[in-house]
C-alpha cells in the first residue's frame, strides 16, 4: 500500500499541500522554540568587564546558594552582607587588596541604572581619565565625558539624598555600565557594604586566606562579579519562562489543525476510497493506505519545517529583543552542535507524530468506507453522528466547563501564573473545536434564519451545502474558532487581570496623594524626610529590604517593608485578618496569613546586614502570594542597602484634617523637586503601578496571542483553499444548472461567510466559558472586578479571519471559473 499511497499523493498533491503547509509551519514552531531554548543551554562566555585587568576578585558567596531557585534580585545572606572587615584584613596582609562598593548613584537627569563605585577600582575595569583628575574631597566625583565637564557641579541623587558635588575629572564611556566615581572614603560614607575585593597578592596566599568565607574568581569567573551577570540571569529567565509557554500553546494549536487536515482530507476523498474497497481493498489496507500517505506527508513536511525552523529560530531570538524580554546579544548560530541538532530531530519525530497520530482517526474512519458508496452520484459526507463522537464532544463540554469551573473555584490564585493560565485557557476552546461537529447543523440554520425570505436560490443553497457537509463545515470552520477564540480569551484575559490588580491597588491605598520615581528606580529616604516634615502631611515610604528565615539547612528570602506603623494606618487600607497594627512596635512585624503565622508567635529572621533578631507577631493581613510581605519597625532601614539599593519604591501622602490642601501640595511639590520623585494623585499612581506590573504579563500573553494568530491566519487561508479547490463538480453542477460566474463566486464568498460566522459564534462560546470561569476567580481575589474586553482587537481578528477566510474561497474558484471559460472557448474553435 505504500506505492498506492504514493500514487495517491502524486495525483492529489493539491489535496495534501494543506496539509504539507499545516505541518510545516507545526513543526517550524517545535524547531524554532526547542533550538532557542537549547541554546540556553550552551551560551557562549560573556566577556569580563569591570574586573578584566584583576588578578583575582574575592566575593561574599553562599556555594549553596542556586539564583535560579530564588526570585531575581535576591542576594544570598552572604551576598547581602557583603565583605566582613576581619576577611579584608586577612586578605590584605596577603599583599594588599583594592575595596569595591557598588550602590545608588545617579547624576540628575542620568540613566537609570547609573552605579556609583570608589575611583581606586576604576582601573582594573579600563576606566583612565580623559581630563581633570581623580576625585579625593568628599565632595568631588568623576563622571563619563558625556555627561559633564570638568570643574562643572552637579547633582548627585544617593540612598543618602541628593548633594551637590564638583567634577573633579572625566573618563571615555564604557559599554557595560554607566558609573560616577567617588573618593574611597566618601563611597565608604554612602556605602558601608563592601561588594567585593581585588586581591593583588600570591593566588594561593589569597586563597587560603579566604577560606571557605568567600569565593575567589580568577579567569572567567571574573564575570561573575559584573552587574550584567544578573541582568542577564534575569532576561534569560523571562526567556526561558516564556517561550515553553509558547511552545505548548503554539504546538497544541499546531497538532490539532494537522489532525484537522488530515481529517478533512479523507472526507474529501470519500467516494475515491469506496471505488478501492469496490474493487477488492480490505479496511485493513485502506487504513494502511491513509497511514502510509501521512508518513511520506510527514516525513517532506517534517523535514521542510526543521529547516525553516532552524533558520526561524533567529526571527524568534529577534521578536524577543525587541520586546525587551531576552538580552540584545543572545544570538542562534546554526551549526551542528548538539545543541541545535536535538532540538531538530525532536521536532522532526515530533512532526512525523503529529502526521501519523492525526491521521489515526481518518484512517479508522477511511477504513469503515463501504463499497456501496462509490455509486453516489452527491459529493455529500456521512451527517449521522457517530457514538464516538458523541462522547468525545460530551467530554470536551464537560472537560472545557469543568475546568474553567474549577479555576474559579478551587484555584483562583492559578489566573495570576501565566505559565499555568495561557495553558488552561485553550481547554475550553479546543473543546468547542472538538464539539462542532455536533452542533453544525443547529447552528447554521440559526444562523441563516434571517435569510429565510431572501430573494434567490443563493441562501438555500447556502444553507444546504453546510447541512449535507457538516464535516466539511466544522474542519472548515476550526481555524477560524482557534484564531478568534484564543486570540480573545487571551486578551481579554490580560486586561481583566490588569483591571482587577488596578481595583484592588486602588482599594489597598487609602492616601490621596503620592510620590512616585520620575526616572529613577526609587526616591531617597531623605526626600522623604523632608516631606515627612511639612505640618499636616502624614508620609508612609515603605523601603524594601530583605529578610531570611531559616528552614532545616538553608534559608528562605521573603521580602520585607520598612515603614513609620503611624503612617501605615494613615495611608493604606490592609485587610487585618487577626491582631492589630496599633501593637506594632520596635520588636513587631505585621506578616500575610499566607505565611501560617498566629498573632503572638515569635519570628526568628536574619536581617540582610547579618544581624540575627526575634520578631513577634503583632498582626496577620489577607495577601495574594506575591504580594506577602512582613512589615517591619523603622530602625531597620539601614539593612535595605545590604539587601537592594535603599529606596522607596513609592510613597504614600495623607493630609491631616484641616489642612490647606493647595498650600501643603505646593509645599510638597517644593519639597520633592529635583529629587527624582514626582508628586501625583492616587488614582495617577495605581495607574502607572499598573503599567509596569503587568507590563511582562502582557507581553507574554500578548507574544503568545501574535504567534497563534499568525499560524492560524496561515491555517485559515490553507484549510479553505483546500476546501474550495477540491469542488470543482460542485462548481461544474452550479454552471450546468444555469449559473452565472458571478453568480457561482457569490455562493462560494457567501458560503465562506457562513463557515466564518460559525467559527466566531463558537469562539465567542468558548470566551465566554473562560471569562465566566476568570470573573470567578477575579472575585475571590479581588471583589466584584469587571471584564474588561479589547473590542476594536477581537473585532480586527474577526474581520481578518473572515477576510483571510473569503480569499482562500475566491482565488480557488476565480482559478476554476477561468480555466472552464478558456476550455470552453477552445472547445468553441
Amino acid at each position: 500500500m505504500i506505492r498506492v499511497a504514493f500514487q495517491t499523493l502524486r495525483a492529489r498533491w493539491v489535496s495534501f499541500l494543506g496539509t504539507v503547509v499545516a505541518l510545516v509551519l507545526g513543526v517550524a514552531q517545535v524547531a524554532a522554540m526547542g533550538v532557542l531554548l537549547m541554546t540556553m543551554l550552551d551560551l557562549p562566555d560573556r566577556p569580563v568587564e569591570r574586573f578584566a585587568q584583576a588578578p583575582a576578585v574575592v566575593q561574599a558567596s553562599d556555594p549553596d546558594w542556586d539564583p535560579a531557585h530564588h526570585d531575581l534580585g535576591i542576594r544570598s545572606p552572604e551576598a547581602a552582607q557583603g565583605i566582613s572587615d576581619g576577611l579584608r584584613q586577612k586578605v590584605a596582609a596577603t599583599g594588599g587588596t583594592v575595596v569595591d562598593r557598588a550602590f545608588y548613584a545617579q547624576l540628575l537627569d542620568g540613566p537609570e541604572d547609573q552605579v556609583g563605585h570608589p575611583w581606586p577600582v576604576a582601573r582594573f575595569g579600563g576606566y583612565r581619565l580623559t581630563d581633570g583628575k581623580e576625585p579625593a574631597g568628599d565632595k568631588e566625583v568623576a563622571v563619563p565625558s558625556d555627561q559633564a565637564r570638568t570643574g562643572d557641579e552637579v547633582t548627585v541623587l544617593t540612598a543618602s539624598g541628593v548633594a551637590r558635588y564638583t567634577v573633579s575629572g572625566t573618563f571615555s564611556p564604557v559599554e557595560w555600565e554607566d558609573a560616577v566615581f567617588f573618593s574611597d572614603a566618601e563611597a565608604a560614607r554612602l556605602s558601608p557594604r563592601i561588594e567585593s575585593l581585588v586581591a593583588l597578592g600570591p593566588l594561593a596566599e589569597v586563597r587560603a586566606a579566604v577560606g571557605d568565607d568567600a569565593a575567589v574568581l580568577t579567569g572567567q569567573d571574573r564575570h561573575k562579579a559584573d552587574a550584567s551577570e544578573a541582568q542577564d540571569r534575569e532576561t534569560l529567565d523571562n526567556t526561558i519562562t516564556l517561550v515553553p509557554v509558547m511552545a505548548s500553546v503554539a504546538g497544541t494549536t499546531a497538532i490539532f489543525v494537522v489532525a484537522s487536515t488530515f481529517a478533512f482530507a479523507v472526507i474529501q476523498r470519500r467516494r475515491e476510497v469506496a471505488l478501492l474497497r469496490a474493487v477488492g481493498a480490505t479496511p485493513k489496507q485502506v487504513r494502511k493506505m491513509v497511514r502510509n500517505e501521512a508518513l511520506l506527508v510527514g516525513v517532506v513536511a517534517s523535514a521542510l519545517g526543521t529547516a525553516l525552523g532552524l533558520f526561524g529560530a533567529q526571527l524568534l531570538a529577534d521578536m524577543l529583543i525587541a520586546m525587551d524580554i531576552s538580552p540584545e546579544w543572545f544570538t542562534v548560530e546554526p551549526s551542528l552542535h548538539w545543541t541545535v541538532l536535538a532540538p531538530l530531530a525532536a521536532a522532526f519525530l515530533v512532526g512525523l507524530l503529529v502526521a501519523v497520530g492525526g491521521a489515526a482517526a481518518a484512517a479508522r474512519r477511511a477504513g469503515g468506507i463501504r463499497p456501496i458508496e462509490a455509486l453516489r452520484e452527491a459529493s455529500v459526507d456521512d451527517t449521522g453522528v457517530t457514538r464516538g463522537r458523541a462522547l468525545l464532544g460530551v467530554a470536551a463540554l464537560a472537560g472545557g466547563v469543568g475546568w474553567t469551573g474549577w479555576i474559579a473555584v478551587g484555584s483562583p490564585t492559578s489566573v495570576l501564573s501565566p505559565t499555568v493560565y495561557v495553558v488552561s485557557l485553550m481547554v475550553p476552546v479546543l473543546a468547542a473545536a472538538v464539539l462542532s461537529p455536533l452542533v453544525v447543523g443547529p447552528l447554521v440554520r440559526l444562523l441563516m434564519l434571517p435569510f429565510r425570505g431572501a430573494s434567490g436560490p443563493t441562501a438555500m443553497l447556502v444553507r444546504e451545502s453546510a447541512l449535507t457537509s457538516r464535516r466539511r463545515t466544522a474542519a472548515t470552520a476550526a481555524p477560524v474558532l482557534l484564531t478568534v477564540g484564543l486570540a480573545f480569551s487571551l486578551l481579554a484575559a490580560t486586561d481583566s487581570l490588569g483591571a482587577a490588580r488596578d481595583n484592588g491597588l486602588q482599594n489597598k491605598v487609602s492616601s490621596q496623594y503620592a510620590l512616585a520615581p520620575d526616572g529613577t528606580p526609587g526616591i531617597s529616604p531623605q526626600v522623604i524626610e523632608r516631606v515627612a516634615a511639612i505640618d499636616g502631611v502624614y508620609v508612609a515610604a515603605p523601603v524594601l529590604t530583605t529578610i531570611y528565615t531559616k528552614d532545616e539547612d538553608r534559608y528562605d528570602e521573603n521580602d520585607g517593608l520598612v515603614v513609620d506603623p503611624e503612617a501605615l494606618k494613615k495611608t493604606m487600607d490592609l485587610d487585618i485578618l487577626e491582631g492589630s497594627l496599633d501593637d506594632l512596635d520596635d520588636n513587631s512585624t505585621a506578616v500575610a496569613d499566607l505565611w501560617g503565622m498566629d498573632v503572638g508567635s515569635k519570628l526568628d529572621v536574619r536581617m540582610a546586614d547579618g544581624r540575627n533578631v526575634e520578631l513577634r507577631v503583632a498582626a496577620t493581613y489577607k495577601a495574594l502570594r506575591g504580594e506577602d510581605v512582613a512589615y517591619l519597625p523603622e530602625r531597620f532601614a539601614p539593612t535595605a542597602a545590604y539587601a537592594r539599593d535603599g529606596l522607596a519604591r513609592r510613597a504614600y501622602i495623607s493630609l491631616a484634617p484641616g489642612t490647606d490642601r493647595a498650600e501643603v501640595t505646593a509645599e510638597i511639590r517644593e519639597a520633592v523637586a529635583g529629587s527624582g520623585a514626582a508628586f501625583m494623585t492616587r488614582d495617577q499612581l495605581v495607574a502607572s503601578e499598573s503599567a509596569y506590573a503587568r507590563h511582562l504579563t502582557e507581553v507574554r500573553q500578548r507574544s503568545t496571542a501574535v504567534i497563534i494568530m499568525i499560524f492560524c491566519f496561515i491555517a485559515i487561508l490553507n484549510t479553505l483553499l483546500m476546501a474550495t479547490a477540491d469542488r470543482r463538480r460542485d462548481l461544474a453542477v452550479l454552471r450546468m444548472t444555469g449559473a452565472t460566474p458571478w453568480q457561482v463566486l457569490r455562493f462560494f464568498v457567501a458560503e465562506s461567510l457562513l463557515v466564518s460566522a460559525l467559527g466566531v459564534v463558537l469562539a465567542l462560546a468558548a470566551t465566554a466559558v473562560n471569562l465566566a470561569g476568570l470573573w470567578g476567580a477575579l472575585l475571590q481575589l479581588f471583589g466584584a472586578t469587571p471584564i474588561v474586553v479589547p473590542y476594536a482587537v477581537v473585532i480586527g481578528v474577526a474581520v481578518l479571519s473572515t477576510l483571510l477566510a473569503v480569499i482562500g474561497t475566491v482565488v480557488p474558484v476565480g482559478t476554476a471559473l477561468r480555466a472552464r471559460a478558456a476550455q470552453f472557448a477552445g472547445s468553441r474553435e
